[in-house]
């Protein structure tokens, strides 16, 4: 869904009236994600000693915790994301992967980055170059960058929409959709083709799993382009749509089930599937599983609600804090948000973010003097006119102007997080009675552990004043490694310790 919808839905200032819909309790799950090149499985790569270290760390946690949020074992977990941004689109002339793009793989590759998400702009949605919405902009420059990112040992995914079809594409059928039920923003106006439609679905699921099959993508990034059952946003149904399933406010049976069918043709391939559906929520499945990541924070104007909303949501989250309408207090609050909930948020990367696209000869924009996209790309080209020589914005989600110091904390965090959520490790999140503490947990502090070979004690503070938590064991700071051992810790306001057991 686009950011437009967040407004009228009460999310984008302070994201009222969004209420969680996980399960709670301390229930156990686990994902089932294609394995990264980083991440061996623990039953090739482990000898005796390092199953025995595992199995006495865990030994040690389940003892000490009694109760938590939820318990989760880690296993084919790629939290190193990147989105990438290929070029303008639309734009005069189609891009092309050069030395630029070689380089800035390089860089990512050696920050950690694990997997690469391509955004719309791969594809031809307007068919300004003889393409269409599942096919790229540029075909062959397309396969040269998927192999770019396939020899430096990263993953790439690509992104579809299980909902949205322009409705000037001359393949767009009207009963399709619903009366009503499109989306205007920028040059996108787009159809919410319903997910009862036969039509619909005859002409999308071949199409879809084909990007995965002609350009050899590891897996796709699926913007659902639905308006839940909750929202109560569409008219009648069309003449075409056969309702077979229960439709209720907590239940979207037919767009469960068209998300259940691309997930097992994405897993038959041995892909990767990522999902949003809207803002910070979560597809209303009952539980069915038709995603292996699911990406949160689109048009979110507060974090701390947002954090609360989606921390016992099923895993794996990748947050995206969407900078056009969030604002936050220090660099290291995405992370602060994130990681004692196992999150890591998204990298915005690629080519740098002109606004270019937002002024194209020839092309038919909103006309609405309120949309916010268009206004970014006003904001974005001016910058960019300025300052040639950067600092840089990577997408519409980004800052503008881009802030130096993202990438460098980003790299920073993500080096800290990896060996929290090594293959194999368990984690126990928003510890609520264990043994691991001294003296109770102060107001506002959230403590998850992460056990492997290691021990790994995450202590957050969402509060406003510097609180001290005092550990039962001796750990160190991950954040300062020269950090002697110790037992007591002073948290500042809003700020985070990853902590090793020594």
């Amino acid at each position: 869904m686009m950011r437009r919808d967040f407004l009228r839905l009460g999310v984008g200032g302070g994201f009222t009236g969004l209420a969680a819909t996980g399960v709670h309790g301390s229930a156990m799950a686990a994902s089932s994600a294609a394995p990264g090149p980083d991440h061996p499985a623990i039953l090739v790569s482990y000898e005796a000693e390092d199953h025995r270290r595992r199995l006495e760390s865990i030994q040690c946690c389940e003892r000490a915790v009694r109760t938590c949020m939820r318990k989760h074992l880690v296993t084919d977990y790629l939290p190193a994301q990147a989105c990438y941004n290929l070029g303008e689109y639309p734009s005069e002339k189609r891009w092309a992967p050069n030395d630029y793009d070689e380089e800035e793989l390089d860089r990512l590759r050696d920050h950690g980055i694990q997997l690469i998400q391509v955004f719309d702009d791969w594809n031809d949605s307007l068919r300004l170059f003889g393409g269409h919405k599942l096919s790229a902009v540029n075909p062959e420059g397309f396969r040269r960058f998927v192999d770019m990112v396939h020899r430096r040992g990263m993953k790439i995914l690509l992104y579809v929409s299980t909902g949205f079809l322009q409705r000037t594409d001359p393949d767009f059928r009207p009963e399709w959709s619903r009366e009503g039920d499109y989306l205007v923003l920028g040059y996108w106006n787009m159809a919410r083709c319903s997910p009862a439609s036969p039509g619909w679905r005859a002409y999308l699921l071949p199409r879809v799993m084909a990007v995965l099959d002609d350009y050899g993508a590891d897996g796709l990034y699926n913007d659902g382009g639905y308006l839940a059952n909750a929202h109560n946003g569409r008219g009648p149904a069309t003449s075409d749509e056969v309702l077979a399933f229960e439709e209720s406010p907590d239940y979207d049976g037919a767009f469960a089930d068209l998300l259940g069918l691309l997930y097992a043709e994405v897993k038959r391939r041995g892909g990767i599937l990522k999902l949003h559906v809207n803002a910070a929520e979560q597809p209303m499945t009952r539980g069915a599983k038709v995603y292996d990541y699911l990406w949160v924070g689109e048009g979110v104007g507060n974090l701390d609600t947002m954090r609360e909303t989606v921390k016992n949501y099923p895993p794996y989250l990748v947050p995206c804090p969407d900078m056009t309408f969030t604002t936050i207090g220090n660099p290291d609050e995405p992370y602060l948000h994130a990681v004692p909930y196992l999150q890591f948020p998204v990298l915005q990367a690629g080519r740098p973010f002109t606004g270019e696209r937002g002024m194209v000869p020839g092309i038919a924009y909103s006309d609405n003097e309120n949309d916010f996209w268009r206004r970014l790309c006003r904001e974005a080209w001016e910058q960019y006119q300025a300052h040639p020589d950067g600092p840089y914005s990577y997408s519409a989600w980004d800052s503008i102007p881009g802030r130096p110091e993202t990438r460098p904390t980003h790299r920073r965090w993500l080096e800290q997080y990896l060996p929290l959520v090594e293959e194999g490790t368990w984690a126990w999140l928003e510890i609520r009675d264990s043994g691991l503490f001294a003296e109770p947990l102060p107001p506002g502090v959230v403590a998850s552990v992460f056990a492997n070979r290691d021990v790994y004690l995450v202590l957050a503070n969402y509060g406003q004043s510097p609180v001290d938590v005092a550990t039962r064991d001796t750990y160190a700071a991950t954040g300062t490694p020269t950090g002697a051992p110790q037992s007591r810790w002073t948290l500042a306001p809003r700020s985070m310790e990853i902590l090793r057991r020594c």
